[in-house]
């Protein structure tokens, strides 16, 4: 397959020193050429500068500044971004295989492809290897959305255009910014996605979404804003918080088991 795709991976990064390597490592093993990778430092007090400078000749750009929040830090990223379909792969992020790059612009050669997304598997946060869970995705189908579904967010990879047409994230969101993109993006009519049945990224768990009950109410209160702002009924936004909580509390159980972080979405 010609590289004809460029795809943009954006990194934001503040304080994680220890995991980056890794996931700095997993950008440059991939397959795939046509790649960029950005950094967006959000003014680092730890190590983590020092390991950019290490890996910066396989960095196509990086900037580090004091930023509003994560989401912040991606529309940055976007916006200098000049792949034709842009992903984000966190500092506690990996690749699955060498050729998930591959696979994402092999989908995106159908120029009717707006959105490509897989399947995601959490991790130990010390071990890798040992997997907690996997959030097996499916085809999509727009009913979907009123039961709260949504992809994983780590391994959608979305045409650039649709990120500006929808003008990036709305950082007064600090947590559900990118379940609205989501909304945004797939109520659109002409908005079509391909699935692709295979683990795209690992993650390590400790996400701020789900970490604790009292996290999983203050993002309920988020994706209530979302749904609504989305046109979303009030009974069809109640319904898909419900269902969307619905099917993480036993995950949460059971990650209180492990005795480890909560879950992403």
């Amino acid at each position: 397959m010609e590289n004809s795709i460029k795809i943009s991976v954006i990194t934001a990064t503040w304080n994680c020193a220890k995991t980056l390597p890794s996931c700095l490592e997993s950008v440059a093993s991939q397959s795939y050429a046509n790649r960029e990778h950005i950094i967006i430092d959000g003014a680092s007090t730890d190590e983590t500068i020092e390991v950019i400078g290490r890996y910066i000749d396989q960095i196509a750009k990086f900037k580090t500044e004091r930023d509003k929040g994560i989401y912040d830090a991606l529309n940055k990223g976007i916006n200098i971004s000049t792949g034709d379909v842009v992903g984000f792969l966190h500092a506690d992020d990996l690749y699955a295989s060498h050729d998930v790059l591959y696979k994402i612009a092999k989908a995106f050669e159908d120029p009717t492809v707006c959105a490509v997304y897989g399947d995601l598997e959490y991790v130990n946060q010390q071990d890798t290897s040992k997997v907690i869970r996997r959030w097996k995705s499916s085809s999509f189908n727009k009913n979907d959305l009123l039961v709260g579904w949504m992809p994983a967010h780590p391994t959608l990879y979305v045409r650039r255009d649709w990120y500006i047409k929808i003008g990036g994230f709305d950082i007064t969101y600090k947590i559900a910014a990118d379940y609205l993109s989501i909304l945004k993006l797939f109520t659109q009519p002409d908005f079509r996605v391909k699935y692709i049945p295979d683990v795209l990224v690992t993650m390590r768990l400790g996400g701020a979404s789900n970490k604790s009950i009292k996290a999983i109410i203050k993002k309920s209160k988020e994706d209530w804003r979302a749904l609504r702002s989305c046109n979303f009924s009030v009974c069809g936004a109640f319904r898909a918080i419900v269902w969307k909580n619905f099917s993480k509390l036993s995950q949460f159980s059971v990650f209180k088991i492990f005795n480890v972080g909560g879950v992403g979405k």
